[in-house]
């Protein structure tokens, strides 16, 4: 079916047509737009895709059953509607074929569900969204938060469970609102989970980004910015600790279209365990036209045993001479061993100093974390995946 858009354009290059980006690609809302992937275009070439079972290609039975929970407080509105709500898929254009597949085949498995912050209202409370899996077919889901101009809210987004899941997520921020979410990918170890994060910034407005990813066997997550007034202010963090065999990729694009924006983009991960890969993407794009944007990326990553992958690749495509700033930076390595020796001449146990060095790579950035709660559970369970790995 059609999706009201707002703005956002159904295209793809045609023949005479030069596309000003890299990064500017095809998008539609018809799954049939996208070819099935193969592992080698460049957005799928660190994918394994047999070990997405079937999402890709959408030929799988979709008989799979995620159930998804909100809490929130009183003064936001929870709703669970249909796809032709106006207010679903407004926002955004699937960019690949899991995504085109996820809003084709969501109602499937019940409604959108769409959480908003009224103009002018500051949540008291967070509020919880958890999504969680009770069988291992195949399934989809959608939702929807919008924080209407001048409100403020935190949304903590949860996965749990055991799934093949795909699902889109629309941010909508609009102007001088202040949305920060917590995405939270803590699956079972069996889990597959490839997800899109769709978020539009208005005109002086903010959003902050937490991404944290412990668990399941393949998590691909892809989270957005596009910024729809001058102004806009975003903060993308991500924290993942990838063990024995799992495959966690996290893809990010910053899309500066407008003039007078920020971003900021913090990624940082650790790697223990055969066959652990992680994967970062960090896509920045700065329009032509555009004047004043601020922008930084960078990925850091600890190596903590053989056998592991790791694959950092920023990219930055300016398109305007007008820039107040713009950077990225990745790298990746193992445990400083001045730091150990250190902590160790001072009578700390060799585990525990390698503890204690990971616990503060991680702790900055969960420090910012704004739910005590939160932060005290993925430091425990970080610590807990440094004990089965040591």
């Amino acid at each position: 079916m059609a999706s009201p858009n707002l703005g956002i354009r159904e295209h793809s290059h045609g023949a005479g047509e030069i596309p000003i980006s890299r990064l500017d690609v095809h998008g539609s809302f018809d799954p049939q737009s996208f070819p099935v992937p193969t592992g080698r275009e460049e957005e799928w070439r660190f994918t394994p895709l047999r070990r997405l079972r079937g999402l890709h290609d959408g030929r799988t039975i979709a008989d799979g059953v995620v159930g998804v929970e909100v809490q929130a407080p009183a003064e936001v509105r929870v709703e669970q509607v249909d796809r032709d709500d106006p207010r679903v898929g407004a926002s955004f254009l699937p960019n690949d074929r899991v995504s085109a597949l996820a809003w084709d085949s969501f109602p499937q498995f019940g409604r959108a569900n769409l959480v908003t912050v009224p103009k002018g209202t500051e949540a008291g409370a967070p509020v919880f969204i958890k999504a969680t899996g009770t069988t291992h077919g195949d399934a989809y889901g959608h939702t929807v938060v919008r924080a209407e101009p001048q409100s403020a809210a935190t949304v903590v987004l949860e996965y749990a469970g055991s799934a093949v899941y795909a699902d889109n997520v629309e941010f909508v921020v609009e102007d001088g609102a202040s949305l920060t979410v917590i995405s939270l990918q803590d699956w079972d170890r069996d889990a597959v989970h490839v997800s899109h994060q769709f978020a539009t910034v208005g005109r002086d407005a903010r959003f902050r980004s937490f991404v944290v990813t412990l668990g399941g066997d393949l998590v691909r997550l892809s989270p957005s910015v596009r910024y729809v007034g001058t102004g806009g202010d975003a903060e993308l963090h991500g924290l993942y600790y990838t063990g024995k065999g799992q495959h966690h990729e996290h893809r990010s694009l910053i899309d500066h279209n407008e003039s007078n924006t920020r971003s900021r983009v913090e990624y940082k991960g650790a790697l223990s365990g055969e066959d652990a890969h992680a994967v970062w993407i960090g896509d920045v794009i700065i329009g032509e036209g555009t004047s004043g944007t601020d922008s930084y990326e960078h990925n850091r990553n600890l190596v903590l045993t053989d056998g592991t992958r790791v694959d950092s690749v920023p990219n930055l495509e300016i398109f305007t001479g007008e820039v107040e700033g713009a950077g990225h930076a990745s790298a990746s390595g193992r445990l400083d061993d001045i730091h150990l020796f250190y902590l160790q001449s001072r009578g700390i146990p060799a585990d525990e100093a390698r503890r204690l060095v990971i616990r503060g790579f991680f702790q900055e950035l969960i420090n910012r974390i704004e739910v005590p709660e939160l932060r005290e559970r993925i430091m425990t369970e970080v610590e807990e995946k440094l004990g089965l790995h040591e």
